[in-house]
Parts: C-alpha cells; structure tokens; sequence
C-alpha cells in the first residue's frame, strides 16, 4: 500500500493501487485487521478513479465540434 494521499494521486496511480488491493484482499491471506485497513483505502481509492472520471466527462462534454475541429471550448468551473 502506498503512502500516497488519495487525494494526490492521479487516476492512473489510484487505478493502480486499487487493483492492487482488491488482488490482496481476493488473495484472502491478509489478517483481519489489515483487511479493514485495506478495504477503507479501496473505497478512498474508489472515491477518487470516480472523481477523476467524472472531472474527465465534464470537460468532454464542454467541447463543441464541428465535423472533426473543435469550434470552441470552454473550460469546466474550477480546472
């Protein structure tokens, strides 16, 4: 598990150790307590790919094309 606020990690790397610790807690050989330390980090980790998706949409969304050249954007509130 990395030492890595959630916050501060891009999707990538939130993907990543997500995998990572559904695999361990698949693996069903982590003690109980480290589970519920792992599974609490997952959903942080959940929460944030989510974020980052959604941030992602949007600024699709706000881009206007006409046949294959943008015709303008405008950029999401806050980014």
């Amino acid at each position: 598990m990395s030492d890595t606020k959630v916050e501060d990690m891009s999707f990538e790397q939130a993907l990543s150790e997500l995998e990572s610790v559904v695999d361990r807690l698949e693996r069903g050989d982590v003690p109980l307590e480290d589970s519920i330390k792992l599974y609490e980090r997952g959903a942080e980790l959940k929460k944030r790919c989510e974020a980052k998706l959604s941030e992602a949409e949007e600024k699709v969304a706000l881009i206007k094309l006409d046949g294959s050249t943008p015709v303008g954007t405008t950029p999401a509130e806050g980014m």
